[in-house]
């Protein structure tokens, strides 16, 4: 069966071999032990070297580098093959979709070869620190700093909400290298964790949801890493950087939202058509069957503005505007479509046993990161 009951334009024969392999994997091996890595906060470190060992990091990276050599198609089914066995706490798609990006479109070919291939095999667990205490969407006015000593870098600041945050050894970091310079004095700084000092991190955060993904804490006590580690070498690209792979970033909130959408569809319907009321099964009243045609009619909806976004994204050709709607329309949707599924379990559904109520946590935080919903708006707007 091809992903989503149909083939969208952009799905190749072999992302669909990949995605098959995936679903197959995480709801065999993963699935099981999903209660348990909810209950610790985060997955095993072992899960990371399985998935490595699995092909399932870096797939869009040259294998030149150690990775896949595929696309961002093989990204996304891997986001879709997650979802569909409602493992959400794996950060791959942060790791592999986003960390890895910015080395290989940014980074020296030294910084390539020097840790693309250790994030390929999960030996390094990617991480990206932009947020801080009173610093969310205004990337500007980050306040840690990185300070220039001859051959290193001293680094000073905090940040927090960190995915993959207990378990990350290759940490992006947002930085300031130059307070008086705005945008301008923006610089991205690469933490290799287990070779600095100074380096804490803070509690794994209690969350509303995710409860296996590891979001953090992390604070930065005069650490000084080597000058080497100026992503790309030259002060001053930040927030260059940021832009130029934010794009991406919302088109993977997006899949995850899809994958989401249509679980909480074939758990709500199967439940419908087994549970009985009154005599006879819930899916048998009309507005039962009413609701769940409107959320199937978001669904399709959902589905085709994301596969259409895909197919301009794998062309280079999906604007900062675009990609922004998409991001804020998609997690708005996926929220109401699971409310609405929500409610024809009944109490149940608040039961967090059941996948619905974990799927329905889980979506919240949709439309804060990655660039909350209202900010999106914003920043489509100033293209009109």
């Amino acid at each position: 069966m091809a992903i989503q009951n149909f083939a969208p334009a952009w799905m190749t024969e072999e992302h669909q071999m990949l995605y098959d392999s995936a679903s197959r994997f995480f709801k065999e091996q993963w699935a099981p032990k999903d209660e348990a890595w909810r209950k610790a906060g985060m997955l095993d470190r072992e899960a990371w070297e399985e998935a490595g060992a699995n092909g399932f990091l870096c797939a869009s990276m040259p294998e030149e580098y150690g990775g896949g050599g595929g696309d961002f198609g093989h990204e996304a089914v891997l986001i879709l093959a997650q979802g569909s066995a409602n493992v959400s706490g794996f950060g791959g798609s942060l790791h592999s979709g986003i960390v890895a990006p910015y080395i290989l479109h940014h980074g020296t070919e030294e910084q390539k070869k020097r840790w693309l291939p250790r994030l390929a095999t999960g030996e390094l667990i990617g991480a990206i620190a932009m947020t801080e205490p009173g610093t969310g969407s205004d990337l500007q006015a980050v306040r840690t700093t990185a300070i220039k000593e001859g051959d290193n870098y001293r680094i000073n600041g905090s940040k927090t909400f960190i995915t993959n945050g207990q378990l990350g050894n290759l940490i992006i970091v947002v930085c300031k290298t130059d307070k008086d310079q705005g945008a301008q004095g923006m610089s991205l700084m690469v933490v290799e964790t287990d070779q600095v000092q100074g380096f804490r991190r803070g509690r794994n955060l209690e969350k509303l949801g995710m409860d296996a993904q590891d979001t953090s804490e992390l604070f930065f006590d005069d650490m000084v890493i080597p000058a080497a580690n100026l992503l790309g070498g030259h002060e001053g690209q930040g927030f260059v950087q940021l832009m130029q792979e934010l794009p991406q970033e919302r088109l993977i909130v997006a899949f995850a939202g899809i994958s989401a959408m249509e679980l909480a569809m074939q758990e709500t319907l199967a439940y419908t058509k087994e549970r009985k009321a009154f005599g006879k099964p819930i899916f048998s009243f009309q507005n039962t069957r009413f609701k769940l045609a409107e959320c199937q009619a978001l669904l399709m909806a959902s589905r085709a503005l994301v596969d259409a976004a895909m197919v301009a994204h794998l062309k280079g050709e999906l604007g900062v505007d675009r990609a922004a709607l998409i991001k804020y329309w998609i997690s708005d949707n996926q929220c109401k479509l699971i409310d609405e599924c929500l409610q024809l379990f009944g109490g149940y559904g608040y039961m967090k046993e059941y996948p619905i109520a974990r799927l329905y946590a889980d979506a919240r935080v949709q439309r804060i990161y990655g660039g909350t919903n209202e900010i999106m708006k914003e920043l489509a707007s100033r293209f009109l």
